[in-house]
């Protein structure tokens, strides 16, 4: 872990500190090329129980990568400071460090979400009681369910990596379920914006 050691900000000190590479291609003569590299900025959520690092956003779909566009979009998003959990319109892409034994807000997003399980393992329990543990490399495809996530772990970081695409409404039985951010309301910008 010596050639990958945490960010400044990160609040799993054993797990890899993470550098985004985003390509592109030289103005002038077409090549390809490393167009931005960036170390991984944390936000504590949660009273420190989760770290949120956002490497990448779009805001419309399908993206336009004319000219950089869609870099400039990403970065004004970013220094906005209003990202809620989904970019209208768009998609994020969010690493979520988990604490040890900690258990996210019971929650729902008005996006479909796929999510991937990078280090430690991680439980999704459903509103509905059902519970499933994910280990390294499960995939969960998250379709505007109310939900929450433990990490089962005593003493160790659990990592997952999150695709979140914008999404229509679900709607049950005439019901049109939206956002709910529970707990952490306020400590996240609301998506509606």
């Amino acid at each position: 872990m010596s050639e990958r050691p945490p960010a400044a900000s990160q609040l799993a000190t054993d797990l890899p500190g993470l550098t985004a590479y985003i390509t592109g291609h030289d103005a002038e003569t077409g090549d390809t090329a490393i167009v931005l590299e960036r170390r991984a900025v944390w936000q504590s959520i949660d009273n420190d129980g989760m770290g949120f690092y956002l490497p990448y956003t779009t805001s419309k779909f399908p993206p336009s990568m004319k000219d950089d566009q869609d870099i400039a979009q990403h970065e004004a998003r970013l220094s906005s400071g209003k990202l809620g959990i989904v970019n209208p319109g768009g998609t994020v892409l969010r690493c979520v460090d988990f604490a040890p034994g900690f258990e996210s807000m019971m929650h729902r997003t008005q996006s479909l979400d796929f999510g991937i399980v990078i280090e430690g393992s991680i439980e999704l329990i459903l509103d509905s009681g059902r519970k499933q543990v994910l280990q390294r490399g499960d995939i969960c495809v998250q379709r505007g369910t109310n939900h929450a996530w433990r990490n089962p772990h005593g003493t160790q970081w659990a990592r997952v990596m999150y695709v979140l695409q914008d999404a229509e409404p679900v709607e049950i039985q005439g019901r049109t379920l939206e956002e709910y951010l529970g707990r952490s309301e306020g400590d996240i910008p609301s998506s509606k914006q």
